[in-house]
């Protein structure tokens, strides 16, 4: 019998997976607020590091609808593509529609800022029995948009992914039924390795620290604005020593909040809560030792932009409201500062993150006298802004232990 798969959002990920899904046992519709723009059948192009194409993919859309009504009662599988910062709106948008009399899968392909935390939140809400949780570590591939509705580009999947299932007894289905279809069917590396918590995708570090530490050397070196849109620097193909060293010194926060962890709860496995070059060289099998090199010599990161915009004096800055802000910052250097201050840990770096955002936000995260963030201050308690633990009810590191 053929299972409904829902995914919510026109993210990369979701023109990834469409096509990815077409010889799988699921009907795919895609929830989304432009549903006027997308095709009956999504197209993706494997290509290969200088632009090859190696094979070319194609998925049938059951139905695109922007009515969650129309398509979540019958979903078996819903999935969300979309910026971290959105996840909370977006399952409080659909929880009502969700239908309780059987189990239904939902999941996200990046499980960054505590998902377990968001789904437990629609669960106790709306009285949600019969859902099961997932989350991948990483996007299990790198792609993106090339004709948005329509077709994506991938440069193929990751060597190594990792997701985690809870209840974790799913994990097998979930393998077999979705994330041997979405990787190494197609490319033949990939393979889905289990992760045994949520806290792990948490802690362990991608784009949280990669984005902040670029924006925050970018603004250490060049200030806040650039006279011409031709003097912004590419993201990585420009990277240099003052992001790196940046990202190292984050990365060294991160790691004592992890290790503070691993001595609390030793009985629990930790095996994919790791730091960023670990990581790095476990997704990709690489052998990378130096950060800067890792993103100057990737060939597939080379075209990215800096997020930019104008400003009302034609001077160009970074956006302040793109997910690297929005995603990376409240959904996750402000939750690694709030498991710090529960542990007493100091994190000088982190702090220096936040008081950076500041500027570039206007806004009060933290406070200068105490280091402590400013959990009560609109500019984090604003609904579904920020992921911060307490505002699920979650007040110690006990209750984010999964």
């Amino acid at each position: 019998m053929r299972q409904k798969l829902v995914i919510f959002g026109g993210g990369s990920s979701a023109h990834t997976l469409i096509p990815l899904l077409d010889d799988s046992d699921f009907d795919v519709s895609v929830l989304t607020s432009k549903p006027e723009c997308w095709n009956d059948v999504v197209s993706l192009e494997y290509q290969n590091a200088t632009g090859e194409i190696i094979n070319t993919f194609s998925g049938r859309l059951t139905k695109a609808s922007k009515n969650p009504e129309e398509i979540i009662p019958a979903a078996d599988y819903i999935i969300l593509c979309m910026p971290v910062h959105k996840y909370r709106f977006a399952l409080n948008q659909i929880a009502k529609y969700i239908n309780n009399k059987k189990t239904v899968f939902i999941g996200t392909i990046y499980g960054q800022g505590g998902f377990n935390w968001m789904v437990d939140e629609i669960k106790k809400k709306y009285s949600l029995t019969n859902i099961v949780t997932f989350a991948f570590g990483l996007i299990p591939w790198v792609c993106r948009v090339k004709n948005y509705g329509k077709n994506a580009v991938t440069y193929g999947s990751k060597a190594v992914n990792i997701a985690t299932v809870f209840p974790d007894l799913y994990f097998e289905k979930l393998n077999n039924e979705l994330f041997n279809n979405i990787c190494y069917k197609w490319f033949k590396q990939g393979k889905v390795l289990q992760c045994k918590n949520f806290i792990s995708l948490t802690l362990s570090v991608d784009n949280q620290i990669i984005h902040t530490s670029r924006c925050f050397g970018l603004y250490k070196v060049y200030g806040k604005t650039w006279k011409h849109k031709d003097d912004v620097p590419m993201f990585y193909r420009d990277y240099d020593k003052v992001s790196a060293d940046t990202l190292s010194a984050l990365d060294n926060d991160y790691t004592k909040i992890r290790k503070e962890i691993i001595k609390l709860y030793p009985k629990n496995d930790y095996t994919y809560m790791l730091d960023y070059l670990t990581l790095e060289r476990l997704s990709y099998q690489s052998n990378n030792t130096d950060i800067k090199q890792s993103f100057v010599n990737s060939p597939t990161l080379t075209t990215i932009q800096t997020p930019v915009i104008q400003n009302h004096n034609g001077l160009w800055e970074l956006d302040k409201e793109h997910r690297f802000f929005m995603d990376d910052i409240y959904y996750g250097v402000c939750i690694a500062k709030w498991i710090a201050e529960k542990l007493c840990i100091t994190v000088k770096t982190i702090d220096e993150i936040l008081y950076w955002a500041e500027i570039i936000r206007n806004e009060h995260i933290i406070d200068h006298k105490t280091n402590s963030l400013l959990s009560d201050r609109f500019d984090l308690s604003e609904k579904f802004k920020s992921g911060l633990p307490c505002y699920y009810g979650l007040n110690s590191i006990g209750d984010i232990i999964d």
